[in-house]
Parts: structure tokens; C-alpha cells; sequence
């Protein structure tokens, strides 16, 4: 395992970061996907 420090603040491990980019891209599509809906 690779136990580097990715030097982002508020993040102390990769898998954070991964999982917040992740969680963002959910976010933007569940966003797209409402307001198609709502402005189609």
C-alpha cells in the first residue's frame, strides 16, 4: 500500500479524496438529472 501523504489539506488520505471526487460527481449528476426535469 502506498502510505504517501497526498498533501491536501483536509485530507489525510487518498481514499478521502477519491471518495469526495466521487461524491461530487454524484452530486452534479443527480443535479442535472432534477433540474432537466424541471426545466425540460
Amino acid at each position: 500500500m502506498d502510505d504517501e501523504s497526498p498533501g491536501v489539506p483536509g485530507f489525510r488520505t487518498w481514499r478521502g479524496i477519491y471518495l469526495f471526487v466521487f461524491g461530487c460527481f454524484v452530486v452534479v449528476v443527480v443535479l442535472l438529472a432534477l433540474f432537466s426535469r424541471v426545466f425540460a
